[in-house]
């Protein structure tokens, strides 16, 4: 059906690189969303006067804020897919990760609302009728959330949206709500123990995990959270088919809302190559770049001493070194020059964002070892933090 959906309501639905394509999932999502929604709180609502059930009330009113957290959705896709203006040159993308927080924010509140009037039921019990109308009600509502699960799953997908997917788990925290108050009505039927309220807490405590989980997939990238390694790693493999380029390093990636991304690193190339057929490679790079990846990118080219034995055999022992203090330590941008008195050794030092040693610590460290071999050596670090694992 999701695919049936998509051939009618989203032109092009393929290209989801595509920022109006990307606005057309979102208007979809949350007219599905929208409708569904209402027609399931309607019902419910229904149900709960039915049985003077809290927690089907509760759930009633669970529905009715997600055709709320539909409408976030809908216009936050709206607003996402606004072209570049001058107070944003780089777009609104990152409008859907605020409309994934505010959909969070709402999930929230409906698990504290409900856990408030679960409470107030404990304390203060009223019989609850059982209905086969409210029940055959909760067990379509159940399938009707579910099939939202992974609607709105399958779309997450396919474009990659955090929205979409708070969308999703708040469905699925949905079916789990509905599940148990369907679950407490037949207990109480059966057996004529109330457990209406103590369903609707533990509901709400399901809720309320749903949308902290929902908010953090919304806030890391507004924060600016670590690129996927798999994305790290194809980049670099892209970038190293080129046998121009010798290495990179200093790769960052800044994240401005899903499909618009911009990329830098700097290429290391050999010093003695022609300077224009280097940067006729490096502009190759960025274009092959942005093609598979989508990715805007700007490259720094580094020119290093490759064919000097004595600066390589070095290097290699400078590498060796710095490794011995910590494995995840890497250096590049590697230069020797030699006086009549002491060799300087030029290098930048590359430690993990979350390395326990201070730099000038670091620094000092590995100036202790290489002056431990040869006091006629003083190397002149920069030390550098990886933004990417």
């Amino acid at each position: 059906m999701t695919e049936q959906l998509l051939r009618r309501f989203v032109r092009d639905y393929e290209k989801v690189q595509d920022a109006q394509v990307r606005e057309r999932y979102g208007m979809l999502s949350g007219g599905v969303g929208i409708f569904l929604n209402l027609l399931l709180s309607a019902g419910k609502f229904f149900a709960g006067v039915l049985t003077g059930s809290i927690s089907i009330t509760a759930d009633a009113f669970n529905n009715l804020s997600d055709a709320g957290s539909s409408v976030v959705t809908l216009v936050g896709f709206r607003l996402a897919g606004q072209k570049a203006d001058d107070d944003h040159p780089f777009g609104h993308g990152r409008i859907e990760y605020l409309a994934g927080l505010l959909v969070s924010m709402l999930i929230l509140l409906v698990g504290v609302e409900l856990g408030k009037s679960s409470i107030e039921k404990i304390l203060h019990p009223e019989p609850v009728v059982f209905s086969a109308v409210s029940a055959g009600i909760l067990l379509c509502s159940i399938a009707v959330k579910l099939w939202m699960c992974f609607f709105n799953r399958n779309l997450s997908r396919r474009i990659g949206s955090a929205a979409m997917a708070a969308t999703a788990m708040d469905s699925l925290s949905d079916v789990v709500a509905t599940s148990a108050v369907l679950l407490g009505a037949v207990v109480g039927a059966l057996t004529g123990v109330s457990i209406d309220g103590w369903v609707g807490v533990l509901v709400a405590l399901f809720i309320l995990r749903a949308g902290w989980e929902a908010a953090k997939d919304t806030i890391d990238p507004l924060l600016g959270q670590t690129p996927d390694r798999d994305l790290v790693r194809e980049i670099e493999q892209t970038i190293l088919a080129h046998p121009e380029v010798v290495g990179i390093h200093d790769l960052i990636i800044h994240d401005y809302g899903p499909g618009r991304s911009m990329m830098s690193f700097h290429a290391e190339v050999p010093m003695n190559a022609d300077i224009m057929e280097a940067h006729d490679v490096i502009d190759h790079i960025e274009r092959e770049l942005k093609e598979k990846f989508g990715i805007e990118t700007s490259a720094h080219m580094d020119p290093i001493a490759t064919e000097d034995e004595g600066v390589n055999r070095t290097r290699l022992w400078v590498a060796q070194q710095v490794k011995e203090l910590d494995e995840r330590l890497t250096i590049h941008d590697f230069r020797m020059t030699a006086g009549p008195h002491h060799t300087n050794l030029i290098f930048d030092v590359v430690a993990p964002h979350n390395f326990s040693m201070e730099d000038e610590a670091l620094a000092a460290a590995i100036q202790q070892r290489i002056q431990a071999h040869d006091p006629h050596c003083y190397a002149v670090i920069q030390v550098d933090h990886a933004y990417v694992e």
